[in-house]
C-alpha cells in the first residue's frame, strides 16, 4: 500500500518548532550579540567628536542670532526710556489740571444743590440724578450738565474738563505703549541670556590642542587645522632673516610673515598689515587663540598663545618668538584670519 509523503516545502504542525523553543533561540541571539559587542566584534558606530571648525561654525550661528537681538533689545530699551521720561512729564501736567477738574466739579456741586434746594429750573432732578451716580466720566456727559449751568462756568469748566481728557488719553496710550514695550525688553533679555548662555557653552566645548612646532616653545590652546598649518608654518621660518618687502621662503617682513603663514593654510591675505586688520573677525584679548593675528601700529605678528607671538622684528634682526609686551608698541588688537 503506498505511503502519502508530504512535501518537502510543507510540514506536519507536529514538525513546526515549538514557541518556547522560538522565544529561546531569540534570547540565545540577543545573548550572543551582547557579548560580541562588549568583546568588541560588533563594536556600535562611535560619534566622532565635533570638529572646531563645526564649532566655530555653531558659534558663527548663534553670534548671528545674537547681533538682531542686541540691536533689538537696544532700541527697544532706548525707546521705553523715552516713553517713561514723557509719561512722567505728562503726569506732571495733568496734576494741576486735576485739581482745576476738582474745584470745578465742587462749584458743579454747589450750584447743583442749589438748584436742588430752591427747587429752580426745570431739569433740577436731571442735575441731582446725575451728580447723584458719581462724577461724570466723559466729557459728553460732563457736557451734558454744564448745559444746566450758566454760560460763564460752563465755558470756564468745559475747557479744563476737555483739556485733562486730551491728556488722560493721551496718558494711556503711552502706559499702554510702555506695558508692551516692557514686555518687548523681558523677552528680548530672556532671548539675549539664551544665546549667549549657548555661545559659551560651545566655548567651553572646544578641544585644546597641545602643538610642538619646530621654533616654538610648547603651544597648548584652541588651534583650527588651518590655524595649526599657520603657527606650524610661522614657527620653522624662525631664525630667517627681516627684509623689507620680502613674503619668504628665505626671508620675511612683518606682513610678509603672516602672508606665508595663512597662505599654507589656503588663506589669502594682503601683503599690507593696515589691510589684514580687516581680512578677518577681531577678538579681544581674552578670546585670543594661537594663531590669530595680534596687531600693533604699523606692526603684525602670529599669536601663540601665552602672551608670545611669532613674527618678523625689523631690519637687522631674524624672525622669532617675543612677549606681545617686548616689541615696544601697543596691542591695537587681535583678529582672527578663519
Amino acid at each position: 500500500m503506498p505511503v502519502a509523503v508530504l512535501p518537502l516545502h510543507r510540514r506536519s504542525p507536529a514538525d513546526a518548532p515549538r514557541p518556547g523553543l522560538r522565544r529561546n533561540l531569540r534570547r540565545l541571539v540577543g545573548l550572543a550579540a551582547t557579548v560580541l559587542v562588549a568583546g568588541g566584534l560588533l563594536a556600535a558606530p562611535a560619534q566622532a567628536d565635533p570638529s572646531v571648525e563645526e564649532i566655530e561654525a555653531q558659534i558663527t550661528e548663534q553670534w548671528h542670532k545674537l547681533e538682531p537681538t542686541v540691536e533689538d533689545y537696544n532700541r527697544v530699551r532706548s525707546q521705553l526710556k523715552v516713553n517713561r521720561e514723557k509719561a512722567k512729564k505728562l503726569e506732571k501736567r495733568m496734576q494741576p489740571l486735576a485739581l482745576q477738574s476738582e474745584l470745578a466739579m465742587g462749584r458743579i456741586n454747589t450750584i447743583a444743590a442749589k438748584y436742588y434746594m430752591t427747587g429752580t429750573g426745570s431739569s433740577t432732578a436731571y442735575v441731582g440724578s446725575l451728580l447723584a451716580s458719581g462724577k461724570p466720566g466723559r466729557l459728553a456727559e460732563q457736557m451734558a450738565l454744564l448745559d444746566h449751568l450758566a454760560a460763564g462756568e460752563r465755558d470756564e469748566i468745559s475747557k479744563v474738563l476737555a483739556t485733562l481728557e486730551r491728556y488722560t488719553d493721551k496718558k494711556k496710550e503711552l502706559d499702554d505703549l510702555i506695558a508692551t514695550q516692557d514686555k518687548q525688553q523681558k523677552h528680548l533679555a530672556s532671548s539675549k541670556k539664551q544665546i549667549n548662555a549657548e555661545i559659551k557653552r560651545l566655548q567651553a566645548s572646544l578641544p585644546k590642542s597641545v602643538v610642538k612646532a619646530q621654533g616654538c616653545p610648547t603651544i597648548t590652546g584652541v588651534l583650527s587645522d588651518k590655524a595649526n598649518i599657520a603657527v606650524a608654518t610661522a614657527c620653522a621660518q624662525v631664525g630667517k632673516p627681516y627684509v623689507w618687502g620680502a613674503t619668504g621662503p628665505s626671508s620675511f617682513d612683518c606682513s610678509g610673515l603672516t602672508q606665508y603663514a595663512w597662505g599654507a593654510a589656503g588663506v589669502y591675505l594682503t601683503h599690507y598689515t593696515g589691510s589684514q586688520w580687516n581680512e578677518g573677525r577681531h577678538v579681544s584679548h581674552d578670546d585670543a587663540r594661537p594663531g590669530d593675528l595680534v596687531f600693533f601700529p604699523d606692526h603684525v605678528g602670529i599669536y601663540i598663545g601665552n602672551d608670545q607671538m611669532v613674527h618678523a622684528p625689523q631690519p637687522g634682526q631674524s624672525v622669532g618668538v617675543e612677549s606681545i609686551y617686548n616689541v615696544g608698541k601697543p596691542v591695537t588688537g587681535f583678529v582672527r584670519p578663519a
